[in-house]
């Protein structure tokens, strides 16, 4: 059977297995991605010498910020096309990446508020996740607001880039946190109906891990720059 296939019959029993199967799955991916990042980030920090390489050199940075965009949207468009290996490897190295990247904070907030921010993020994302599951409400509704905020963050922090002003980015920050906030609980929402309809395997577990992931790290991200201590 296609693991995509959702047209055969289902009893409520095997759902809320197909249910609790599939959401194991994109958190255990998930937690991985995130330890994978967090491992990568430590990496770069502890060589000076690729850590300077990253930080003195706009062109090298940028180009990795290019890589991890062009590895989101392979996963994202071609998931189809794409064995299970592949897209598992393709997770883990976007992931790696982000890492190294993200090792960057470093240098901008103190070690102390980094850690105390990513534990805030965590609470938040997981009391959001658990509502997004547990909930009875539809969620759909809130799609089409949420990507309307979320593309209102993206070119407000574009436009932000050559501005520059503090007080814009306290308001796309503050925004941010509500977008992914909600993001938070319409994707959990969205994967389990994606289970209850029959989704199963490696790959949707995997896009799925790929979505929630891009929800922590961006709230993470948006938290930081109100909860996190300047050097």
């Amino acid at each position: 059977m296609n693991e995509f296939d959702s047209s055969y019959p289902r009893t409520s029993e095997q759902v809320i297995v197909k249910q609790n199967t599939l959401i194991r799955q994109v958190y255990a991916w998930m937690g991985t991605g995130l330890l994978v990042t967090a491992f990568m980030a430590l990496v770069t920090l502890s060589s000076p010498a690729v850590f300077s390489a990253i930080t003195g050199n706009r062109l090298l940075f940028y180009g990795l910020m290019i890589g991890e965009l062009a590895l989101v949207f392979t996963l994202s468009g071609a998931i189809n096309r794409l064995s299970a290996t592949t897209a598992t490897l393709l997770f883990v190295a976007y992931s790696a990446l982000n890492g190294v990247t993200l090792s960057i904070l470093a240098l901008v907030y103190t070690a102390n508020s980094i850690a105390s921010t990513f534990v805030i993020t965590a609470g938040m994302f997981g009391a959001m996740s658990i509502y997004g599951y547990m909930t009875k409400r539809d969620l759909t509704s809130w799609g089409s607001f949420l990507f309307m905020g979320l593309i209102g963050v993206v070119i407000a922090s574009v436009v932000n880039i050559f501005v520059a002003s503090s007080a814009v980015s306290w308001v796309i920050s503050g925004i941010g946190v509500i977008v992914f906030t909600g993001l938070t609980a319409y994707d959990t929402s969205k994967i389990k109906e994606m289970a209850a309809q029959g989704t199963e395997g490696r790959k949707p577990a995997i896009l799925g891990a790929l979505t929630l992931y891009l929800d922590f790290i961006n709230l993470f991200l948006m938290l930081l720059r109100f909860t996190g201590n300047r050097r």
